[in-house]
């Protein structure tokens, strides 16, 4: 049994409205918070591919949650429902995969910074600043490591039971942060 992992989620406190960001004082943006209960990695998938028909070019989306929670499955309804090319499996080992549209719509870049310890410095190599205006970039353990790339983002916190248990139950909340994500709930609905 592989031992519990902490998750950046329980060490990033949450982005809110009106509080600043390390560096320079900057307010972040306002925040638009839905929680949603899935109970299966069908309804993971699923509801990676409702997000997909909300994604456009140049949106990031920061996934957080414990090993096991569902990043990769939610990643791989979001391919699916944007239509593009390739089976979408974990870039742990490769940092980054990108994914062309084959339907003419922006092409999904999978990337997996867990392995990655600084911040932007060290994403730096992969170009995500020149991919994201054309692209929907997707980061698994992106907390404190990507959120220079853009002003307006989603991150989506997966929770889910941790230890020797078969619950598939997550929790899973969507923080859309920024002008883009205000519509966010009824996009959803």
């Amino acid at each position: 049994m592989e031992a519990p992992h902490s998750s950046p989620a329980a060490e990033t406190a949450p982005e809110t409205a009106g509080t600043t960001a390390p560096g320079p004082a900057r307010a972040v943006p306002e925040a638009v918070t839905v929680t949603l209960t899935v109970t299966s990695p069908e309804q993971m998938q699923d509801l990676g591919r409702r997000l997909a028909r909300v994604l456009a070019p140049g949106d990031l989306v920061m996934l957080t949650g414990e090993l096991g929670a569902g990043k990769t499955t939610l990643t791989r309804g979001l391919g699916e429902g944007l239509g593009v090319r390739g089976a979408v499996t974990s870039p742990t080992f490769v940092i980054a995969r990108v994914h062309p549209s084959l339907t003419g719509g922006p092409a999904l870049v999978h990337v997996d910074a867990y392995r990655l310890g600084g911040g932007l410095d060290e994403m730096e190599d992969l170009d995500l600043d020149v991919s994201l205006p054309e692209s929907v970039v997707v980061v698994e353990w992106g907390d404190g490591k990507v959120e220079e790339l853009a002003d307006d983002r989603l991150r989506v916190l997966i929770d889910r039971a941790t230890g020797d248990t078969d619950d598939e139950r997550r929790e899973v909340t969507l923080v859309g942060i920024g002008a883009r994500w205000a519509g966010l709930r009824a996009d959803l609905a």
